[in-house]
């Protein structure tokens, strides 16, 4: 790859500068492609964003910036999209700044020789041109440092194309239709590709790395992602049906893989709902985003909800009484080699609770039908 340094005025940067939801953020007189489609979405605080400006303003040196030379004689953003929009929302009048003593102002409220130093700032750009595969390895190099590029972000960089921007239309911009219809049910940051990758990992049926970019490569070249979307909206609208009442602890949760595997079954709502409502206010219950999966299994994946164990004290005394003798087989054994097990299972009411509690064998306690 052949990189030449050069200076860059904010004057010249600014000049054309557009942030277009549908043609993407662009400046240099229209030549250069601020957000190519492996960068992220603009996500500086306040505090950052206005670190920029504090440091323009000062004349202090900012961090060299990278842009790509592409094959029709334009440029993109390599490393620096960040600090650049932060310039040209300024210029642009799209947030005010100022020290504390001096009070906030807009650019075009500052004095003229302000905005003249400001407007006449070098930047530091190198200018890097080479295939395509040499510009993804350098942006690799280059993203060590600063804010760190979540994997998707790094997806998105690897197989750039019509999906990815089509994908990122859907799930990747603060208030985007993923966020609205499905925001209270995923975690992750929206701008940093959390949304999208969710999303890739459903539609995949899996949450392993290899099988997101796999995807991916697959459908790198398809014209747009609507079924990416559509599967998206078929996960949702089962979870909001078969589970009406929202609570929190369905934030998070691997929907796509419970869509996956339950989605065929049949399931009364109002009767799930009155389930959950019960099993959230049992004491035994001890982790109760595994409620879900657990009523989703017919009740058999008793490990999801972590029941509350025997307090060992407990299973001390009841050891003791038995004089180490497993009421089902006989044998006697050390205290060791032995389990604490409900008399009457959890399943059918019993509590953890001493007065409900016996000491098995290991074999007859895995042996026990019902040990719940």
């Amino acid at each position: 790859m052949n990189i030449e340094l050069k200076k860059i005025t904010i004057r010249e940067l600014v000049e054309g500068y557009m942030d277009d939801p549908e043609h993407g953020v662009s400046g240099y007189g229209g030549r250069l492609d601020i957000r190519p489609a492996y960068q992220r979405e603009f996500v500086y605080k306040e505090k950052d964003r206005d670190a920029v400006i504090h440091t323009v303003m000062r004349g202090f040196p900012l961090n060299v910036m990278y842009w790509a030379k592409k094959k029709d004689g334009t440029f993109e953003v390599m490393d620096g999209q960040q600090r650049t929009i932060s310039i040209c929302r300024y210029v642009a009048g799209d947030f005010a700044w100022g020290e504390l003593e001096l009070g906030r102002r807009y650019f075009h409220r500052q004095p003229e020789d302000i905005q003249r130093k400001f407007l006449d700032y070098e930047l530091m750009v190198y200018f890097c041109e080479g295939e395509e595969s040499e510009k993804i390895d350098w942006f690799r190099t280059i993203n060590i440092a600063g804010l760190e590029l979540t994997e998707q972000e790094m997806r998105n960089a690897i197989y750039p194309g019509p999906f990815v921007s089509d994908a990122k239309r859907y799930f990747s911009k603060p208030g985007c239709v993923a966020y609205k219809l499905g925001g209270k049910y995923l975690k992750g940051e929206v701008d940093r590709q959390a949304y999208l990758e969710t999303a890739i990992m459903w539609i995949a049926n899996t949450d392993k790395a290899k099988a997101i970019d796999d995807y991916m490569c697959i459908h790198q070249g398809d014209e747009e992602a609507t079924a990416l979307w559509l599967h998206f909206q078929k996960v949702i609208s089962w979870v909001e049906t078969i589970f009406p009442t929202y609570r929190k602890e369905m934030k998070g949760l691997d929907w796509g893989r419970l869509y996956h595997r339950y989605g065929t079954r049949a399931y009364n709502p109002v009767k799930l709902d009155q389930e959950v409502a019960e099993l959230m206010a049992d004491r035994d219950v001890q982790r109760h985003s595994g409620i879900y999966e657990f009523l989703l299994s017919d009740r058999k994946l008793f490990e999801k909800l972590n029941l509350r164990t025997f307090d060992p004290d407990d299973m001390r005394v009841a050891y003791e009484n038995q004089k180490g003798v497993c009421p089902i087989c006989k044998g006697e054994f050390a205290f060791e080699e032995m389990r604490g097990d409900h008399i009457k299972p959890w399943s059918k009411g019993g509590k953890t609770k001493p007065e409900n509690l016996q000491m098995l064998c290991a074999d007859c306690n895995a042996r026990k039908s019902d040990k719940f």
